[in-house]
């Protein structure tokens, strides 16, 4: 496969070095936010598929090309604030926002606090709040509830169990032993590989917040600031997704003003498995 230009930047931050890549082009930039099972190159596809439209995509502390601090907790706006480090230290004065799995309540949250820099904000497979239909994978509820973190830390740190674990949750999202992005993606990010060690302090870190951030962004919500913000909204979801699924998409849909809510034939992970599809819906601005 033919490699796309690209240029990466280190960009400091109070919780560790982050790394963007910035693949030059026209047009708005598109900024990418990857969740806490993966990582920027989830977005490899899909970045292919809308050249050449300019797009940004970064590994939060701890994940990918980023810094490992070893740090297994994640502060407060702390996503938000290395969001902005990014953003600011490219000097990207309005972006495309895309946001996917817990990357999709950190793009809301930098819409919401910075709606004149936002040209149109995407939701992809994400939550924010409760809504009636959500479910968390069993895995992710197992590492976000801290009444379970002493169990969680225990089997998550056995390779053998973390292995069983992954297997069991891969088979429930409907990706067979078979997929290209378990090995490419997933395992990197749980085992290490191709010279970067294992996520496995970041992810901790990250789905420990699990339960506070619905409770948080819950109230936002409830609050009407989401009905506040004009910035155009496309909800595009895998249609597939067992956890994150269509009701969470609609309801998401219902709580911005000027949202658009379209469906794919895909999996959770829809911008690996369909590329193209979703790139034709992020550049269709009409």
């Amino acid at each position: 496969m033919e490699e796309i230009q690209e240029v990466r930047h280190q960009i400091e931050t109070p919780h560790g070095y982050i790394v963007a890549r910035d693949y030059p082009g026209q047009g708005t930039p598109f900024v990418f936010l990857h969740g806490f099972p993966d990582d920027s190159a989830v977005y490899e596809k899909l970045i292919r598929e809308v050249q050449p439209r300019r797009s940004v995509s970064f590994d939060f502390p701890g994940y990918g090309l980023s810094e490992r601090t070893g740090e297994t907790s994640v502060a407060d706006g702390q996503r938000l604030a290395e969001t902005e480090a990014v953003i600011d230290g490219l000097g990207l004065e309005k972006i495309v926002l895309v946001g996917h799995d817990a990357g999709g309540p950190v793009a809301i949250q930098y819409a919401l606090a910075h709606p004149d820099r936002v040209e149109r904000l995407v939701l992809l497979n994400c939550y924010f709040g409760e809504s009636p239909t959500l479910k968390f994978p069993e895995m992710i509820r197992l590492l976000g509830d801290p009444n379970l973190a002493p169990l969680a830390d225990a089997l998550i740190s056995d390779p053998g169990q973390r292995q069983w674990l992954l297997e069991f949750t891969a088979t429930k999202f409907g990706y067979p032993a078979t997929e290209d992005l378990r090995e490419q993606i997933i395992i990197p990010v749980f085992y290490g590989g191709a010279g970067k060690p294992d996520a496995l302090a970041a992810v901790r870190g990250w789905t420990a917040r699990l339960l506070r951030d619905v409770a948080t962004t819950s109230e936002l919500v409830a609050s009407g600031k989401t009905q506040d913000l004009h910035v155009p909204v496309d909800v595009i979801f895998g249609k597939q997704d067992p956890y994150l699924n269509t009701g969470v998409a609609e309801h998401l849909a219902s709580i911005f003003p000027n949202s658009r809510l379209r469906l794919v034939e895909a999996r959770h992970w829809l911008q690996w498995d369909a590329p193209g599809p979703v790139a034709q819906m992020l550049l269709d601005t009409e």
